[in-house]
């Protein structure tokens, strides 16, 4: 059998892996998708209760003008249903202010009289930070010098106030990392996907993305429930019962721990191995905690207004709110509201007592009412994002050896568009090779 008639082996179903299946499939060249789990999608997936709740795993959204989000999917076959611009921000005091398209808009939205966040100064930096990015592409954007995001924000000139009322709950939730250590160039492309694009959903779920893709490769090309237990070389890859199957080349598309895991203990040419371990690998990652609650009435508590509550309140627990069913009916059954809750970091809490100390929060915030929510389920996801700080680079080596390569937003910056562009990346390389 010629190398080029043997499939290329990707290790991960996730968005990495499936967009370069996606593009080798497109190109003529077979492929085999190994995936541990019972689904696709790694951690993009949604669960369906037996209520008719849509619950995906952690608050997510896509952004839709990521450059590879546009290249690859049918944004109409995922009827997407879009969160309005802005947000219902709780400040310390417990005082709610609403901003509308803020980053779009942002001295119409600053200037509400209702609105008690940042100076006429802050107004006028928010607009020129908008300019700014509207002159870069998102390429040039994330090859910027950077620092940290916090560092960035207050060199700009940005009063504290307007840091800690909007810039850490807003960006804060995207990053998961409230303290904004991530580096700044990230925060600059993503500022710019904001101004130019939505925040949607696919009308049934996050995980509309991930089966959009699985749909489009021939039956049997993704094996689930499928575990790896390692590497016999840069062509040949060992299941945990034992097969060894043989491909044209390797693809790891898991996330950095998963990879070197895999590597460990991989055998054949010393020089290669020595290659792949060699290069950077990203192994931190960020924390959430994912709290799902369903009201007993139909009215939603978000009042149908398809915005976002962000917390600014120091020490809370419940850091931003969403009502998904608010966006997409699909999420929850009729005359039920679905209430979202996202907590970041390692908080040193068991996931009960998580539970009730945002029951409590959102008592306070929402009224009484909230005592009635009936808590559906949690999701604690130890590595939601990978850390992107200051000084990495935007993107990793992904060829490791001739055959050997990686794929994910975990060898260059945490968001969905990364995972697609190295997919992508990694698929080129291989038809070229």
């Amino acid at each position: 059998m010629s190398n080029s008639s043997k499939p290329v082996i990707l290790i991960g179903a996730g968005m990495a892996g499936l967009a370069c299946a996606t593009w080798l499939h497109r190109a003529g060249r077979p492929v085999l998708v190994l995936e541990a789990t019972d689904a696709v999608g790694g951690r993009v997936r949604t669960d369906l209760t037996p209520d008719g709740f849509r619950l995906d795993r952690g608050f997510q959204v896509l952004l839709t003008n990521y450059p590879e989000a546009r290249r690859i999917f049918d944004y109409g076959a995922l009827r997407l249903k879009a969160f309005r611009s802005g947000a219902v921000i709780r400040l310390a005091d417990g005082q709610e202010t609403t901003l509308q398209n803020p980053l779009q808009r942002p001295l119409a939205a600053f200037s509400a009289l209702t609105s008690p966040i940042g100076t006429l100064t802050d107004k006028l930096r928010i607009l020129s930070l908008v300019r700014h990015v509207l002159k870069h592409t998102p390429e040039e954007l994330l090859a910027r010098p950077a620092t940290d995001t916090i560092t960035f924000l207050q060199h700009y000139g940005w009063s504290e106030q307007m840091i800690n009322s909007f810039f850490k709950p807003f960006f804060g939730g995207v990053f998961l990392d409230r303290e904004l250590t991530t580096a700044s160039n990230f925060f600059e492309f993503v500022f710019q996907q904001f101004v130019t694009g939505e925040a949607a959903v696919p009308a049934l779920g996050m995980q509309q993305l991930p089966e959009q893709l699985a749909a489009r490769l021939p039956a049997g090309t993704v094996r689930l429930n499928t575990s790896v237990a390692g590497l016999v070389d840069g062509t040949q890859v060992r299941l945990t019962s034992g097969e060894v199957l043989n491909g044209a080349a390797v693809v790891l598309a898991t996330d950095g721990l998963a990879a070197l895991r895999l590597l460990a203990g991989r055998s054949g040419n010393a020089d290669d191995l020595a290659s792949a371990q060699a290069a950077s690998f990203s192994t931190a990652a960020r924390i959430t905690t994912c709290t799902y609650f369903a009201t007993q009435g139909g009215h939603s508590p978000g009042r149908n207004d398809k915005l976002l509550r962000l917390n600014a309140a120091p020490g809370a627990l419940a850091h931003n709110v969403a009502f998904p069913a608010d966006v997409s009916g699909a999420y929850a059954p009729a005359g039920r509201a679905l209430v979202s809750v996202s907590t970041h970091g390692e908080r040193g809490l068991s996931e009960t007592e998580i539970t009730a100390g945002v029951h409590e929060e959102l008592v306070t915030w929402f009224g009484p009412a909230a005592r009635q929510w009936e808590h559906l389920r949690s999701y604690r996801i130890p590595a939601a994002l990978p850390v992107y700080l200051a000084g990495q680079p935007a993107q990793q080596p992904l060829k490791l050896t001739d055959t050997l390569y990686r794929c994910g937003d975990w060898a260059a910056y945490p968001s969905l568009n990364a995972a697609l562009a190295t997919g992508r990346e990694v698929a080129e390389a291989i038809i070229k090779a």
